[in-house]
């Protein structure tokens, strides 16, 4: 089972300064988004933002990225609509969508330094509905398992979901990611029955084991990463 940076046990990520990955999500009264979508969707915004070349290399967003990931991976996502998504707009950082979902995610800032026009938009009002049930995903997509035990937020769940993918990116190869790049990052997010949840748990597949910051108990396992590239023979 993958070393998780989300964990509670001590560990030098705590003594490192600390950054957060701001997304925000547009949910506008009249028309919100379905929950999974929105999972979906924020979870491939962190993998648009990981594979962008601005992250890596010498690239202007490459020092932000790379303070984030020495420290705790955290996330927070904020919802906005109307002007407030508009101005969200207008700050350096990709907008993602999905099938009505629309997610933009923006480089690390400072746990204490987020930009005023995203520090003003709320963090709660994210609860979100699926009208109906998702279906099963096609066979050989990449699933985010989330847990059956823990209730989340709608944001709570996004920031989550975004974890797992970012722990399956970091176990694949180049070649898998690039792959996984060229179909859009073609994912789903589903909740796993008790049984599977039991089993996949114990898999040695990516596992999210939560800090507690926020919504539920630190070591809570809220995400298991399945990929099709990380299943053991």
């Amino acid at each position: 089972m993958s070393e998780s940076p989300f964990q509670t046990e001590p560990n030098p990520r705590d003594r490192a300064p600390q950054f957060v990955l701001p997304l925000v999500v547009r949910i506008e009264k009249a028309d919100p988004p379905a929950r999974t979508d929105a999972l979906e969707t924020a979870a491939r915004a962190v993998l648009v933002l990981l594979s962008d070349e601005r992250s890596a290399g010498d690239g202007e967003w490459a020092r932000a990225v790379r303070d984030w990931q020495d420290a705790r991976i955290r996330k927070v996502v904020r919802r906005a609509r109307g002007a407030e998504w508009r101005r969200a707009g207008a700050l350096p950082g990709i907008t993602v969508t999905g099938k009505a979902a629309e997610v933009r995610v923006f480089p690390p800032v400072p746990l204490d330094g987020w930009p005023k026009d995203l520090a003003k938009l709320q963090v709660s009002g994210t609860d979100l509905d699926d009208p109906q049930g998702p279906a099963e995903p096609d066979p050989g997509l990449p699933v985010l398992w989330m847990s059956p035990q823990v209730e989340m937020s709608a944001g709570k769940a996004m920031a989550q979901a975004g974890h797992g993918a970012q722990l399956a990116w970091w176990e694949l190869s180049d070649q898998e990611r690039a792959a996984w790049r060229a179909t859009g990052f073609a994912l789903a997010v589903r909740t796993a029955e008790p049984d599977r949840w039991r089993e996949l748990t114990a898999s040695g597949l990516p596992l999210v084991r939560d800090a507690g910051f926020t919504e539920i108990a630190p070591g809570s396992c809220t995400v298991v990463a399945d990929h099709p590239a990380l299943r053991r023979a």
